[in-house]
């Protein structure tokens, strides 16, 4: 089993769609998880809405922080761009992926880091 962690800040928007689009383009031997160093106790509506469109439910996702996933090591710790609000996880390999958070962009703003969040998981399903 591999097994993939994305943190952001707040794990309400970017770790929340990145979790969500490795669920759906992974095998089954792929284990995603999601975080935040700061959770906000919610998942944006945005989020939710937008994710919605591609055919996924993040109402059944929650914010949490790193006390609140399965300990042991990643083979994969992507960061989303939160720099040192971000702490070292275990992890085989890391990755920052620089992403701007999108809760105050406007709809084509939020759909384009949507986006890309999609075609970097899709990348790095290729390196799993």
């Amino acid at each position: 089993m591999k097994r993939v962690l994305f943190v952001c800040i707040e794990n309400s928007n970017r770790s929340q769609m990145a979790e969500a689009f490795l669920r759906l383009h992974a095998p089954s031997d792929v284990e995603a998880v999601s975080s935040g160093s700061r959770p906000s106790g919610q998942v944006n509506p945005r989020a939710i809405q937008f994710m919605a469109e591609r055919g996924y439910d993040l109402n059944t996702h929650h914010s949490k922080g790193l006390d609140d996933i399965p300990q042991g090591r990643y083979d994969y710790a992507i960061t989303m761009g939160c720099g040192d609000e971000c702490p070292l996880v275990d992890a085989a390999h890391r990755a920052d992926w620089q992403l701007e958070d999108p809760k105050h962009l406007d709809d084509d703003g939020f759909r384009a880091v949507r986006d890309e969040i999609e075609q970097r998981v899709l990348t790095l399903l290729e390196a799993l």
